[in-house]
């Protein structure tokens, strides 16, 4: 064990959704249900109300049979769907959640950054925070002085380190959280898809403080949907599914085979039913679909095809001024663009109704290179608040098209997120006898 910092054996966390919820209750009311329960169990059987019964609740694992090791000074990626369990194992990890079968073994402080202020007090000032932050991690005050400076840099919070947390805004909670919890020297990271919420400049600082975490030899457990930032980070990947492990190996031959399996999820994706139709009680999707322009679906999309994508859904608040925002993100997780309707002129600023509605994205061709894209969508209101966002709502694959390279011989996928078809020129100055 001399080498472990992680061992995860056959790890599973059970929910119960559904049915009526327990309040809290007193050691009294303990010891009463303790005393209670052969009758009450016999009672239910009586009623035909035993475990399984239409009206109780129902399982859901969100992780089991997970098994796993890792090693210190391992920087492993974890990856997978929304839904994949990968948020639940970090949790268990952390000693957030207990797990309902198997355990965790940790040989080593844990860091955890899980959630935008994670384990900050609202009332209590950045500076306390800290400090209560380092005492929770078994820090001395010396040790805190030492990179108490370094921290509040890092986070860029100089001028709000006195003022309650409460106040701060989520970009300068993320800022402080993880800067916490990645320079009081936890032998063990544990980051989770967080870095999403800061602005690139900020995710380059988070990136890099992690691998130099990596090169000290401490250890990083990394959950992100940025496949490009698990590539360059991680030497090693676990994928999760429905809470199982599909695989697990190096980074590159995990991601291309998650990224692969993808394509199968989401090119045309219908929802009759607006009980249980993706949204809220905002937002709710009928259909989302990727086409090609030209209509012919049997057809391949490669780089030259013009694409629609293709959003209906339905609108349950009247009067909201509504428009969508599409991330369409690269085969390595990168974003490769960003669009919304800013030159929809009828609908702009002009309130939508309740009702049905279908927005369409044309996509031009000679623009997107080979690979599979994934696609998120935003729905916003008054052009600043998400009220509804879909991660992976579409994923299609883009096939190579000779005519796009403009050469019969292929010499492998182009670098980059979009290939457009650009106009090049070229002009001969002098001629090669006038020449020194």
């Amino acid at each position: 064990m001399g080498n472990l910092a992680i061992k995860v054996e056959n790890l599973g966390k059970m929910y119960h959704i559904g049915g009526p919820q327990e309040a809290y209750s007193t050691f009294r009311d303990a010891i009463t249900r303790t005393v209670s329960a052969p009758f009450k169990r016999t009672y239910d059987l009586l009623r035909g109300q035993a475990y399984g019964a239409a009206g109780l609740k129902e399982e859901i694992w969100a992780l089991k049979d997970v098994s796993f090791e890792v090693k210190h000074g391992e920087v492993v990626g974890i990856i997978g769907h929304n839904g994949a369990g990968k948020s639940t194992l970090l949790k268990i990890l952390s000693r957030i959640t207990e797990p309902t079968a198997g355990y965790a073994d940790i040989y080593g402080r844990v860091g955890a950054l899980l959630e935008v202020g994670t384990g900050f007090h609202p009332e209590l000032t950045g500076r306390e925070n800290v400090y209560l932050n380092g005492a929770i991690l078994g820090m001395s005050r010396n040790d805190i002085n030492l990179k108490f400076n370094e921290i509040v840099e890092f986070a860029g919070v100089e001028k709000f380190i006195d003022t309650p947390v409460k106040h701060y805004s989520s970009g300068m909670g993320l800022r402080l959280g993880f800067s916490v919890a990645a320079h009081l020297e936890p032998e063990i990271l544990v980051v989770d898809e967080v870095l999403a919420v800061g602005d690139a400049q900020f995710q380059k600082k988070c990136l890099g403080k992690m691998s130099d975490v990596a090169s000290e030899g401490r250890t990083v457990l990394f959950v992100s949907h940025n496949m490009g930032a698990v590539q360059s980070l991680c030497q090693r990947c676990i994928w999760l599914n429905e809470g199982v492990v599909v695989d697990e190996g190096q980074t590159e031959h995990i991601v291309s085979s998650y990224l692969n399996s993808s394509i199968s999820a989401a090119m045309d994706q219908s929802y009759e039913d607006i009980q249980t139709a993706p949204g809220n009680d905002r937002i709710r999707v009928k259909r989302v679909r990727v086409i090609p322009s030209e209509g012919d679906t049997n057809k391949p999309i490669t780089m030259v095809t013009p694409l629609k994508l293709e959003f209906e859904y339905w609108n349950l608040k009247p009067d909201t001024y509504l428009n969508l925002s599409l991330y369409v993100y690269s085969p390595d997780g990168a974003l490769a663009f960003n669009t919304a309707p800013v030159h929809d002129a009828e609908w702009l600023t002009k309130p939508y109704p309740q009702g049905l509605f279908r927005s369409v994205c044309y996509v031009p061709g000679y623009l997107l290179n080979s690979g599979i894209y994934h696609v998120k969508v935003l729905f916003v209101e008054d052009q600043a608040r998400i009220i509804c966002q879909l991660d992976d709502v579409l994923v299609f694959d883009v096939a190579e098209a000779p005519e796009a390279r403009g050469v019969a011989t292929w010499f492998g996928r182009w670098p980059g997120s979009v290939h457009p078809k650009l106009e090049w020129k070229t002009k001969e100055l002098f001629l090669h006898n006038n020449i020194d």
